[in-house]
């Protein structure tokens, strides 16, 4: 799956919530996260925005973290479905990556609910999908 911003965002900013857990998903290798060098850039300045007061070197050692579980995929397609731009850079990783799932806070940014057969779903979603996709732990 691919993971918008707001989700890492979100999972830094609030541990414990649903982002947060998806994020523990991705970085105990218990669902496949994709990244392209794009989103990785994106990530990065993002999250060393001033506003969000992280620290920067916390910040880089989590990005090499995530970076190292996850498959780096080189998309070579241009995609201009999403309204907003820098959003076709996380179709463009799902079509690249073939990945089933895109993860995003901020649905109306991807006004249809599927592109290229990878579902575009909410982080409630899927946590739901994952949560019935593993085996109840005995």
């Amino acid at each position: 799956m691919v993971y918008d911003t707001n989700i890492v965002v979100s999972a830094a900013l609030k541990p414990g919530s649903i982002p947060a857990s998806l994020v523990a998903l991705a970085m105990g290798k218990h669902v496949s996260l994709f990244l392209s060098p794009a989103i990785v850039e994106e990530y990065t300045e993002v999250l060393k925005r001033p506003k969000f007061g992280f620290d920067p070197i916390a910040i880089d050692a989590f990005l090499r973290d995530l970076r190292r579980v996850a498959t780096m995929v080189h998309p070579t397609q241009r995609i201009t479905k999403a309204p907003d731009d820098p959003d076709n850079r996380f179709l463009e990783c799902a079509q690249a990556a073939r990945t089933e799932y895109l993860v995003t806070g901020n649905k109306r940014h991807f006004p249809f609910q599927e592109f290229e057969g990878t579902r575009i779903v909410s982080p409630a979603e899927f946590a739901r999908i994952v949560a019935k996709e593993s085996p109840p732990s005995s």
